[in-house]
Order: structure tokens, then C-alpha cells, then sequence
């Protein structure tokens, strides 16, 4: 009886360890099932937190790109002729003001002070600007005018008009979809029709009315008055 008890109890305990053996290897599949969905969601997220950083830095660069290229074909350039250096003066202050470059118109031909003698009715100058077909030979390097937008063109007034050189200059390039603006110095003529004329004489170009400048005038205030933008 005893012996048969014994059988039970041993049966029963056989019994019982193989369940708790059977649910403890439960419970470790399960935490090894969790540690690995954990390490596997872990995985995901850098994966995905990887791909959208590389996205945002594409991203700006693709922003960078777009703005330097708008920079690159919005800047703006100071173009003028001097013959005694005060149209030059009055360039290089707009230059300062707008952050421009700058190209001077040379004549291939220098003009001197006898030249420039509006008293002598055979002076080089007085030749050129009676005759409306006359191109003096620019010296200066040809100029590029790619990335460009906005283009100040400045120049003195002879007898009433823009110097013939400027003439060449305007029918050297194309304009076209750039902003010009003219500007004289002169010691007493106003800007007049040569703006005009040097439109005409382009045929491209979005030409804003000019103005007079000297050394006297309050770029800032002349450039914000021309609205620009």
C-alpha cells in the first residue's frame, strides 16, 4: 500500500515538474519572441530614421542648388563709359549701393581733351555726334553678360545726346530679358531721349525710364525710386 502510494506521489511529482518545465520554456520562447520583434521595430525605425535624413539632406541640397542658380542669374552689373572719370565716380557709388559688378566701356581710340572740345566744330567729338552712324571701336574685352538681370548702362552727354560709343556697345549685345537702366552725368543736360535711343538702337531689353546722376545724389534713394522689385 505504502508502495503504491510511493508510485502515486512519484507519478504526480513526475507530472508536475514536467509542466513547470513545459511553462517555463514558454515563457523563455516568449521573451526571446519579444526581444526580437523589439530588436526588429529597433532596426526599423534607424532604417527608416536613416532614409529620412538622407531625404532632408537631399533636400537642402536640392534647395542650395536652386538658390545658388537664382543668385547666379540674378545679379546685377554696372556698365559705363567715362571720358574724364565722372561718370566712373557716379558707377562705382552705384556699384557700392547694389553690390554690382563693373564693366568700363574703353574707346579703342582714346579721347583727348582736344577731342572733347565742343567749341571746335571739327573736334572728333563733334564729328561723331552729328553723324548718327557713326560706331567708334570699343577697346575694352567683350563682355558676358549670362547670369545677369539687371544692368545700369551710364555714360556722359554730349551735345544733348549719348556719346556714339555707347551706340556701338548697345548694338553689340542682346538684352533680352535683362532690366536696363540708364543714367548720365552732365554738367547741365539732362538725360533727354538718349535712353530711348539706346533702346532703339538694342531692340531687346526691358528699358526703364533714366535719369541724371552726379556725385550729389542719394543712390540709395534713386535706386529704391526706380521699384525694382
Amino acid at each position: 500500500m505504502n508502495t503504491k502510494r510511493t508510485k502515486i506521489l512519484a507519478l504526480f511529482l513526475a507530472v508536475l515538474l514536467l509542466f513547470s518545465l513545459a511553462a517555463c520554456g514558454s515563457k523563455t520562447n516568449s521573451k526571446e519572441t519579444q526581444a526580437a520583434t523589439e530588436a526588429q521595430a529597433t532596426q526599423a525605425a534607424a532604417t527608416e530614421a536613416k532614409a529620412t535624413d538622407t531625404q532632408n539632406a537631399e533636400t537642402k541640397a536640392t534647395d542650395a542648388a536652386d538658390a545658388t542658380e537664382a543668385s547666379s542669374n540674378s545679379k546685377t552689373l554696372v556698365v559705363f563709359f567715362s571720358a574724364t572719370g565722372t561718370t566712373k565716380g557716379v558707377a562705382q557709388m552705384i556699384a557700392d549701393a547694389t553690390g554690382a559688378d563693373t564693366y568700363e566701356i574703353l574707346a579703342a581710340q582714346t579721347y583727348t581733351e582736344a577731342d572733347l572740345n565742343w567749341n571746335d566744330k571739327n573736334s572728333r567729338t563733334t564729328t561723331e555726334q552729328n553723324d548718327k552712324s557713326v560706331r567708334p571701336e570699343i577697346g575694352s574685352e567683350k563682355l558676358s553678360l549670362d547670369g545677369y538681370s539687371t544692368i545700369y548702362i551710364g555714360y556722359p552727354i554730349w551735345w544733348g545726346e549719348e556719346p556714339r560709343i555707347m551706340d556701338t556697345f548697345a548694338q553689340s549685345y542682346d538684352f533680352t530679358g535683362k532690366t536696363m537702366i540708364p543714367f548720365c552725368t552732365s554738367g547741365g543736360s539732362g538725360i533727354g531721349s538718349s535712353g530711348k535711343n539706346l533702346a532703339e538702337i538694342a531692340g531687346t531689353g526691358n528699358w526703364v525710364e533714366g535719369d541724371r546722376l552726379s556725385a550729389d545724389t542719394d543712390i540709395a534713394a534713386w535706386i529704391k525710386g526706380l521699384n525694382l522689385s
